[in-house]
């Protein structure tokens, strides 16, 4: 229908044919933004353009054949299946066929098992897979069907019937969301875009969408969409995704500690190469393992499952997400004799890595390597083990190693690792006499591995060698640390090292790998060879090593070599005693982080802290609110709504700022200010929990502030609320004026969505205010009532009674 004597967009096009392609065009667009959510999967864009463009033309043209009569349904049919199995494998498989162009068997067979394993691969590889091993299959597949079954509709001549077109593309969203990822910035514009599209669409098959009210009706439905996005934006989100419900993480529990096989390599291959390395950067190390979690017998490796900070061994194709800074290399590895574990040698962080097909490759059962990666450790396993003969390709990205002077001066990073379970006392006590006192996490340490270094003999116990035990649980390093001979190897002082910066509050992890020595145990960049117009570094046995990583802030995990020089071989006449701890000059402890104090104060159960009280009465007022707001939104113009929702949040919390500030003694005015600062964090979606000090430093360290001036303000609270001392009106004031600057830099440093997103959160605005007063209008009601009765006794209330009970209660 039409209005004002203006024509609707469906009758604007006397010719058939030119309202076919226009529904063509709108095929083409929902499709391409329906598989949108694939691009970050695969990695890469042009090759996702080139096959999701190609087969949604090609699903688009056998819908439109249908329009002529004797190609309806089977020819379509016939169409569609020469396009799955015949034109897509020889498009995306392309290295099996004829020049590229004619297919041949194998071409077909691989297309027939990648159009259903594609989808498989997607869900068991972590993203980016890369476009590799058929992947793209199921790119095309979706494509191709989602363009179809739109398009068929789509051309129908009724307009009601038309509108089941959306039916394919709303499917193909949900399957792009459950195969992709839950990251991106294109997840609510392709559906924004893809709602408005067939909005319009939709309308004008209706015939239903007015050229003359056009600009309105965009701006409406803009602003709802707008609305509805914010909204959605303070909401969790909590996105279902196949690849982490499909296969479990490999299990890193699975396999023996690493460490234990240490002098196994040089006792039965030291002379013997075990791994040859083309192209690798001079002076470079290999890593196999990395462990975090020791049991008190063996360091081992952690996953996600245990502690957050550590990233599961997720299998991954030929690309890995990488975003290290440092110094880019592609290297080839060949895996020689005697190297037959689990673990994959690598070195620096891995973008990608592709296997040759020669030696024992094994594969999943579908002509794909199984090769797992943890991002987090850098380090690699490859289940059906090494073997000699094997060759892979690694790219990757050698971190930048800070200097000397940057170690000292840089601090240590606040991490969540495994809990050490027995450590030895020995290394306690050890570590804080020699770098107790260090206020630098850096050059805390560097004195460790520096002493060790220094005060330590080498010796692998072998035959021929100086007696040393093997292993490194807390028997081997007590005796390393406490006992009477400080001699070991890698595989000890690794560990005690390790052991003692845990002690010290630093986080650490013990690594093992491949290093290029030299004759004395230290890297050497000589070891590398250069033939012709490649370098080649050969590993031999001996070259085995275990070193630790202390992470720094701004620099990551930071490499340290406790262990001595393998030329610093004892004998019978030397001193092999370790330091005694309580001959050195004992370093004085770091200071406390935070103060000791009662643990029910700690936890704020206290009228002063305001957190003790629960008020249900007063949500009938909000609740009221809530259905009034809910209909002027419902039935108003999203415009004025949104701004009169938005204006009354911003009031309502610019009044309760207000009342803070003022409202209360001096003691319940500094602890308010404290409660707007963590209230701001909240609502920005920062979730800081603990003492005052521990949510000053989550808060700085998220949003990238100088942690002293939380500090400050947290101890200044601290001293209100718990030291019984007096507070003036004057230092209240003093207070809130540096709550109101620190509130300012706080929405200074973030992006300008999150700002508006923080102003306008209700998160934890307005529960510890009703408290207070609760707490304040309940304590005047008490005295007054304790004054009454005194005064029912007597007969008559004096008064000096009156008074006192106004005063109690002016006073609670």
């Amino acid at each position: 229908m039409t209005r004002g004597g203006r024509g609707s967009l469906s009758g604007g096009a006397r010719e058939p044919w030119a309202r076919h392609l226009a529904n063509m065009a709108v095929t083409v667009l929902l499709t391409l933004l329906a598989v949108s959510n694939l691009i970050d999967v695969y990695g890469d864009l042009g090759r996702w353009t080139m096959t999701a463009g190609a087969a949604t033309v090609i699903g688009c043209l056998i819908a439109l054949s249908g329009v002529y009569q004797p190609l309806r349904l089977w020819w379509q049919l016939v169409f569609l299946a020469f396009a799955q199995f015949v034109v897509g494998p020889t498009a995306l498989l392309n290295g099996t066929a004829i020049a590229h162009v004619v297919p041949t068997p194998a071409t077909l067979s691989e297309g027939w098992q990648d159009t259903f394993g594609a989808f498989k691969y997607l869900i068991s590889i972590a993203p980016p897979v890369g476009t590799g091993d058929g992947s793209l299959m199921a790119l095309w597949t979706l494509s191709l069907w989602t363009a179809f079954l739109t398009g068929l509709f789509a051309i129908g001549d009724d307009g009601r019937t038309a509108t089941l077109a959306a039916l394919p593309v709303i499917a193909s969203f949900a399957a792009s969301a459950l195969l992709g990822t839950s990251t991106g910035w294109w997840r609510p514009a392709a559906g924004t875009a893809a709602a408005l599209v067939l909005i319009v669409w939709s309308s004008s098959r209706w015939s239903l969408l007015e050229l003359g009210r056009w600009f309105s009706a965009l701006v409406i439905v803009v602003l709802a969409g707008g609305l509805a996005v914010g909204t959605c934006l303070t909401v969790p989100q909590n996105r279902l995704i196949l690849r982490d419900r499909y296969e479990p993480p490999l299990s890193p529990y699975d396999y023996t500690s690493p460490l234990s096989g240490l002098r196994a390599y040089i006792k039965d291959h030291k002379d013997d190469t075990v791994l040859t390395v083309r192209n690798l950067p001079e002076g470079a190390t290999v890593r196999l393992a990395v462990m975090d979690r020791f049991d008190g017998n063996v360091w081992n490796l952690s996953d996600s499952s245990a502690v957050s900070g550590s990233s599961n061994y997720r299998r991954v194709g030929t690309t890995i997400a990488n975003d290290v800074q440092g110094d880019r290399f592609t290297a080839t590895f060949t895996v020689g004799a005697g190297l037959a574990d689990a673990w994959l040698p690598l070195s620096g962080a891995a973008s990608s890595v592709t296997f040759d097909g020669t030696g024992d490759v094994t594969n999943d059962g579908d002509g794909r390597n199984t090769f797992y990666y943890n991002k987090d450790t850098d380090s690699a396993i490859y289940p059906s083990g090494t073997a000699k003969g094997l060759t892979y390709t690694e790219t990757g990205i050698i971190p930048r190693h800070p200097s000397d002077k940057q170690i000292d001066a840089a601090k240590a990073a606040q991490i969540s690792q495994p809990e050490i379970i027995d450590s030895p006392d020995s290394a306690g006590r050890l570590a804080t006499a020699l770098a107790g006192g260090e206020m630098k996490g850096g050059a805390a340490a560097s004195k460790l591995a520096q002493e060790l270094k220094e005060s330590g003999w080498f010796s692998h116990g072998l035959s021929g060698d100086y007696p040393s035990l093997p292993g490194h649980g807390n028997y081997r390093i007590d005796k390393l640390l406490g006992g009477k001979e400080m001699v070991g190897d890698s595989e000890q002082y690794a560990s005690a090292m390790a052991l003692m910066a845990r002690s010290l509050g630093l986080p650490s992890r013990v690594v093992l790998g491949f290093v290029p020595k030299n004759k004395d145990g230290a890297i050497s960049a000589s070891r590398t060879e250069r033939r012709g117009d490649q370098t080649v570094t050969e590993f031999t046995g001996n070259d085995i090593e275990a070193w630790v990583e202390v992470k720094l802030d701004g620099y990551g995990w930071v490499a340290f070599y406790p262990t001595p020089k393998e030329t610093k071989i004892p004998d019978e006449n030397q001193n092999l005693t370790p330091p005694n701890p309580q001959t050195l000059v004992r370093q004085p402890p770091v200071p406390l982080q935070d103060p000791l104090r009662d643990e029910q104060q700690a936890r704020g159960q206290s009228s002063l802290a305001g957190e003790d009280a629960d008020d249900a009465g007063t949500n009938l007022f909000w609740a009221r609110a809530g259905r009034v707001a809910r209909r002027v939104a419902v039935y108003g113009s999203p415009l004025w709504a949104a701004l009169v929702i938005c204006g009354a949040i911003l009031l309502g919390k610019s009044i309760q700022l207000a009342r803070a500030r003022r409202r209360g003694t001096p003691r319940v005015r500094v602890a308010a200010g404290w409660r707007a600062l963590t209230a701001l964090a909240r609502q920005s979606g920062i979730d800081a929990h603990g003492t005052r000090r521990e949510e000053g430093r989550t808060i700085a360290d998220q949003l990238h502030l100088d942690g002293a001036e939380f500090m400050a303000m947290s101890r200044q609270a601290d001293y209100a609320a718990f030291s019984g001392q007096g507070v003036s009106d004057e230092q209240a004031r003093s207070y809130w004026s540096s709550v109101d600057g620190i509130r300012a830099a706080m929405l200074a440093s973030m992006p300008r969505p999150r700002r508006w997103r923080a102003r306008l959160s209700l998160a934890g605005t307005f529960t510890h205010h009703m408290d207070d007063g609760r707490v304040h209008m309940s304590t005047g009601i008490v005295a007054s009532m304790r004054v009454w009765f005194a005064g029912r006794m007597h007969g008559k209330t004096s008064g000096s009674e009156k008074a006192g009970a106004r005063t109690e209660g002016k006073r609670s």
